[in-house]
């Protein structure tokens, strides 16, 4: 966020939570306040040193007013721009994170947002300490607290979230030594197996059709083509060719790194063709016509309502496609080309040389399993559904 900063403005700024706000100031680029959620506020400024941002904390307020701030901001960043550079500090979590966010998770990994999410706000209480003085039983008590609130898995995605930011540190040499190394997941994960039920399914889809574009649309076609959350958010409609009725997931959008063809069901165009487009936008699911859209916790609260569960993810939607499909005697091989899998039924020397799509069995596949939704949905509509 970007303000030009004042003393008004400064003395009565807040963080509305759940993460503390950053205010970079129009004045002085690079300088900037940070609100804490209880209130803190401290004096920063981001230069980048060597080809990488580095986070300098200048002072807390009010002990250090807004002007006294600037001219210390200034004097730093002038130092930096001479070559001079700053004085050694020892760098703190809270300065590493977006680093670690910019060079190394947001290149590589598609899931970076929820990685830049649980660091900010599981690991929050350990931003103000030094890496080097950050404590492996420090981290065990957050981990068991997680825990403690009921969300076991949470913790381990935390964790796993914590050591790779800190290998990258060590790896770069910020830190001389990993202070968790070796430390095991506080529970052992478990693998899901979770299926939404026909009922369930007819609950969700209705209101998916009340909710309507983005995430009610998108929710339906999770249910259709059976493919990932963030393949479907991310679907471009220069992907999609209606005369063959086939959306193109290019490789470096689909997990596994490899392009796939998901043939579109009937079902599936009636809903794209009636969903509206932005303007100079090639996104389909968006609310700003520059980002694909975002906010999915607030839209599945409104899903477990009328489900009546919240022990549901929407990953789980694509294991049971891949469930009802089964059911309708789709073949296992079949399946895995519906979903893009790499390994499984086809593998090995075969998956070398058996270069077949399967372009035609994975169309009647998703048609059927479409034709199935709609059933489903009738036989709720007529009180039958169980």
């Amino acid at each position: 966020m970007k303000k030009k900063l004042t003393s008004r403005y400064v003395d009565t700024v807040t963080a509305p939570g759940p993460k503390r706000l950053e205010v970079y100031d129009q004045t002085l680029p690079g300088f900037g306040i940070r609100v804490s959620t209880s209130g803190g506020k401290t004096w920063f400024c981001s230069p980048r040193v060597n080809g990488c941002i580095k986070r300098i904390k200048i002072g807390t307020y009010p002990a250090l007013a807004l002007s006294e701030a600037r001219d210390r901001a200034r004097e730093l960043l002038r130092d930096i721009q001479l070559g001079v550079a700053p004085a050694n500090k020892p760098t703190t979590l809270g300065e590493v994170v977006p680093q670690f966010i910019e060079l190394w998770a947001k290149p590589r990994n598609r899931g970076w947002k929820e990685q830049e999410r649980l660091l900010n706000q599981k690991w929050v209480r350990l931003f103000d300490k030094s890496l080097e003085d950050i404590e492996r039983s420090e981290v065990v008590r957050i981990l068991d607290e997680i825990v403690a609130n009921g969300t076991p898995g949470r913790a381990n995605h935390a964790l796993a979230a914590l050591k790779k930011l800190l290998n990258w540190c060590l790896d770069r040499g910020i830190i001389k030594a990993n202070p968790i190394a070796g430390l095991n997941p506080p529970t052992k994960p478990k693998a899901r197996d979770r299926i939404l039920t026909d009922a369930e399914l007819s609950a969700l889809w209705s209101t998916a059709e009340d909710e309507g574009y983005p995430f009610g649309t998108l929710t339906q076609i999770l249910v259709l083509t059976g493919q990932r959350r963030g393949e479907v958010s991310e679907m471009r409609w220069s992907q999609v060719d209606f005369a063959t009725a086939t959306w193109t997931i290019p490789a470096e959008r689909a997990k596994n790194g490899i392009a796939h063809d998901v043939p579109l069901s009937p079902a599936v165009i009636d809903i794209l063709s009636g969903m509206p487009r932005f303007a100079g936008s090639d996104l389909v699911f968006t609310t700003t016509g520059t980002t694909p859209v975002s906010g999915f916790g607030r839209a599945k609260d409104r899903f477990d309502q009328a489900i009546g569960s919240n022990d549901w993810w929407f990953h789980d939607l694509r294991r049971t496609a891949v469930s009802g499909m089964a059911r309708l005697g789709v073949s296992p091989h079949v399946i895995e080309k519906v979903l893009n899998h790499k390994s499984g039924i086809i593998s090995g020397v075969a998956a070398v040389y058996n270069r077949y799509s399967y372009a035609d069995e994975k169309r009647e596949a998703l048609e059927q399993w479409a034709a199935e939704n709609l059933k489903i949905k009738n036989r709720a509509s007529s009180g039958r559904t169980k």
